[in-house]
């Protein structure tokens, strides 16, 4: 066993100790509370832990097989999400290339071209080919109703759900001196951070929240929460600094922009709900609704905590 398996396994003990600890809480609180299931709040509680209990495991299965197994994971998010993204958007039947072009074309190369660790490819190829491809192949159909909306629909389809989202596993191919063979580690730090906020503001919303920050897009999201969640995030995240090529201070404070970009990305991606008018994008998760319900956070920190990390750690 390497040391990086080492460390990542009593990492996945502590989580499964903060598991067992919230699995005995909602037990403990249906129990008295909610025998018959009447209290919807302490219900969906449950739903919640339940299903960490099922993300957390496919999540060390794929880590501790490592590249490969990473890759697959996040390319088969990359694919659950995108189908939920285009099924809430406008499309007609002269999008069908664009659509088949994205799922079955720009979403196994960006992945493969990560997986080789071919940088200056990946980090443009959705950007400037896939999105100079996709509108071509729905003008030649020759519908121009709606075209401007139809494509650029497409288009963030593949950069949310595609590009962001891939990122995650391109960490791996990250060169850092004196951190070789334990990237997988970041992309623990990266995701435990990003869930333990999301996880603390709707802890600390509930016990403390008054004041919504954007009761329009989102009802559920207050000050205390966010701050109190943004806190206890940058305390997780420095805490953590030992799995990390990072100094504690230095931890924190990616962590505070990992907060911060999780946070804004939540409020585009339910601007896009209020659009779409519904309040999931799916119903696959329970407790959670759909994927990009539970990835909307990492999908716009990811790529942010890659460059950062790229710029100031990595030799590439």
């Amino acid at each position: 066993m390497t040391p990086a398996q080492s460390d990542l396994i009593w990492l996945l003990a502590g989580l499964g100790g903060v598991l067992l600890t919230a699995s005995g809480v909602g037990y403990v609180l249906q129990q008295r509370l909610s025998p018959q299931g009447e209290n919807p709040g302490i219900e969906n509680l449950n739903d919640r832990i339940k299903a960490w209990w099922v993300m957390v495991a496919l999540m060390a299965v794929a880590l501790l097989l490592g590249s490969s197994g990473t890759t697959l994971l996040f390319a088969l998010c990359s694919f659950a999400a995108l189908r939920e993204f285009v099924t809430l958007v406008d499309t007609r039947r002269s999008d069908h290339w664009a659509l088949v072009a994205t799922f079955f074309g720009v979403l196994p190369v960006q992945y493969y071209l990560i997986w080789i660790e071919w940088y200056g490819l990946w980090s443009i190829f959705i950007p400037v080919y896939a999105f100079l491809l996709l509108p071509i192949l729905a003008v030649l159909f020759g519908d121009t109703e709606r075209f401007l909306l139809r494509v650029a629909a497409v288009q963030w389809a593949a950069m949310i759900c595609v590009f962001c989202i891939s990122h995650v596993p391109a960490l791996l191919s990250l060169h850092i001196p004196g951190y070789e063979g334990r990237n997988v580690l970041l992309i623990a730090f990266l995701v435990v951070v990003v869930q333990g906020s999301d996880v603390m503001q709707y802890v600390w919303g509930k016990l403390l929240g008054r004041t919504k920050i954007a009761p329009r897009l989102s009802p559920s999201k207050t000050v205390e929460g966010f701050t109190g969640g943004a806190l206890s995030a940058m305390l997780i995240g420095a805490s953590l600094s030992w799995l990390t090529p990072f100094t504690p201070l230095q931890a924190a404070g990616l962590s505070c922009v990992i907060v911060l970009m999780g946070f804004f990305g939540g409020l585009v991606m339910s601007a896009i709900k209020r659009d779409r008018g519904v309040k999931d994008w799916g119903h696959l998760i329970a407790g959670h609704g759909g994927f990009i319900d539970r990835l909307d956070s990492v999908i716009f920190s990811a790529p942010i905590f890659y460059h950062l990390t790229r710029y100031w750690w990595s030799l590439t």
